[in-house]
């Protein structure tokens, strides 16, 4: 009976007293701290009673003022902290703040209302039953916040290593992936810095020539001083050339002809001592080394295109040089001014004028090698050198192109509406050419070679009464600009005029009925140089035939036999 009133009077005594302290958290401020030893019920009592039975105090939360740790802001810490306190809202969370600025790291411990911002921030990750703690920008210093929602779960918290981790494995990778973009990009453009190398492409054009002027010779190198690409002098030093008299002058360049003197290894391994030298000074750098990358390659020397020797930079002169084979005729517009031509020598300068052409724009050598197709894009009269034996042959490259088949369209459209005035292609003219095809360039190089067969019928005896030389378009000005060309060739659809006294002739109306068909207004109806050449070849050889039949000698007559049914 004493132990039974002994317990009803505990009872209401603990449910008393647990009302008035209840009704006293209630009113304070604050949470209310309880200190580390307090024990709710007595243990012989705790020990007797269903553990179920026994009312939990909630909002138990770990809470201390900001206050110096040790916690690195690595791993799992305990926050160092001895008060613990019960929420005085029902909806509060246990809150744990780590700060560091400097080298002063400190603990911050609270409860808070998840529906609130704390230090201007929401809280995430409340309803979990660990602290584990998450980085925040821009609030003045190294910030950390966890909050959950256990009992005194803000007690230990657990710093998010795996970010951090990753962080610093980005920071460490970036600067070896740069380095490695940087590698991989350097000897990329130095692997297509040889293969265009290897491939003599130039890099740079000169700009537009609108003039008539006269560059006489070209030539061709490495970069290396005073090489040759024929192998003709392998050593390091200058050739020994004396400078004679100027024969040439043009917007780039000087032609002068000039002696090598006795005891260099080009006379004496191949006959030249008198040779013609293209000096560029410094400033036209560019126009010499396109030039000079053009004969470097092998496979563009032919008869009827201008023997080049080497190529020279001259640093006390401060010039660049190229060195060729001298031409005593001149370029074919001089030859003509002074020379009235008889059919055999018109038949001779234009079939090998074709055939040079036709070489450079082949993308195979004579005996059947590849090689890349080239187009001059300044063909001009002017620019054709006239050989002893009456044959023609290419001079001055600074404007060609090799017409390699990996170059891109922005590549060809770089390379500028380039050459002469006077005989340029109505779609250069109009800057409309077809960049998606490089058969376009040797189109364009055929109207010019067509202009250039017109001046030399001009001066044949067999058209009958021989007029005075004058360049295709003669009634323009002596340098027409493009703007006025437009005016001829595109508005107009001016040609040079071919007489009917020029059709007399059988031979000269074959090769008037192909320069017709080579400045077509349409560059797919041009023939190719190549067909010129064929054309040629079946004027010499109806010349030929009627020589025969002039003195008399049989010719056999094809035999045909038609089989009869």
């Amino acid at each position: 009976m004493e132990l039974l009133r002994f317990s009803v009077f505990w009872c209401g005594t603990t449910l008393f007293g647990s009302i008035v302290f209840g009704a006293a958290a209630s009113l304070l401020p604050g949470p209310v701290v309880l200190p580390e030893d307090i024990s709710v019920l007595p243990t012989s009592f705790s020990n007797s009673v269903p553990r179920d039975s026994i009312m939990k105090v909630k909002g138990l939360c770990k809470f201390c003022d900001e206050q110096q740790t040790t916690c690195t802001g690595t791993g799992s810490c305990h926050v160092e902290c001895d008060r613990t306190s019960i929420c005085p809202d029902e909806d509060d969370v246990c809150v744990t703040i780590w700060r560091k600025k400097d080298d002063n790291a400190t603990f911050d411990t609270v409860c808070h209302n998840p529906a609130h911002k704390l230090y201007g921030l929401m809280l995430e990750d409340y309803n979990s039953s660990k602290c584990e703690m998450k980085e925040k920008k821009g609030m003045g210093s190294q910030f950390f916040i966890c909050s959950c929602s256990d009992e005194e779960c803000n007690a230990l918290v657990i710093f998010n290593q795996s970010s951090q981790v990753g962080a610093v494995i980005i920071v460490s990778l970036v600067p070896l992936l740069v380095m490695a973009v940087v590698v991989i990009t350097f000897f990329y453009c130095y692997r297509v810095y040889r293969q265009r190398q290897a491939h003599s492409r130039h890099k740079k054009v000169p700009p537009l020539d609108f003039s008539d002027a006269r560059p006489i010779i070209d030539i061709e190198g490495s970069d290396s001083s005073s090489t040759h690409a024929n192998n003709l002098n392998h050593n390091t030093e200058l050739l020994p050339i004396e400078l004679d008299v100027l024969v040439g002058k043009g917007r780039f360049a000087e032609v002068y002809k000039a002696k090598l003197k006795q005891g260099s290894s080009v006379s004496e391994e191949q006959g030249f001592e008198t040779v013609a030298v293209k000096i560029f000074s410094y400033e036209e750098y560019a126009s010499w080394k396109n030039e000079k990358d053009i004969f470097s390659d092998a496979d563009l020397r032919q008869e009827n295109v201008l023997h080049f020797l080497t190529a020279e930079e001259r640093k006390v002169q401060r010039q660049y040089w190229l060195i060729t084979a001298y031409q005593p005729l001149g370029n074919l517009q001089e030859y003509l001014t002074h020379h009235v031509i008889g059919l055999n020598d018109m038949i001779l300068l234009g079939s090998s004028l074709s055939c040079g052409v036709a070489h450079l724009h082949s993308d195979q050598t004579s005996c059947g090698r590849c090689k890349v197709p080239i187009a001059h894009r300044d063909i001009k009269s002017s620019n054709i050198l006239v050989k002893k034996d009456l044959t023609c042959c290419l001079c001055d490259f600074g404007l060609a192109l090799r017409l390699d088949s990996t170059l891109s369209v922005d590549e060809l459209a770089n390379s500028g509406q380039v050459g002469t005035a006077r005989y340029m292609a109505p779609e250069l003219l109009e800057s409309r050419i077809n960049l998606e095809n490089i058969e376009s360039f040797k189109q364009a190089d055929v109207y010019s070679m067509a202009l250039v067969l017109w001046e030399i019928i001009s001066r044949c005896s067999a058209i009958g009464e021989v007029k005075e030389y004058e360049p295709p378009f003669g009634n323009l000005r002596e340098h027409p600009c493009v703007e006025s060309m437009k005016d001829s060739v595109l508005r107009d659809r001016g040609r040079p005029e071919i007489p009917n006294s020029w059709t007399s002739h059988t031979g000269v109306q074959m090769v008037c009925a192909t320069i017709q068909e080579c400045w077509e207004h349409d560059p797919e109806a041009r023939l190719t140089a190549q067909c010129v050449v064929e054309r040629f070849n079946d004027i010499d050889y109806l010349d030929k035939l009627s020589d025969c039949s002039d003195s008399e000698q049989k010719i056999p007559e094809e035999i045909i036999i038609v089989d009869e049914k």
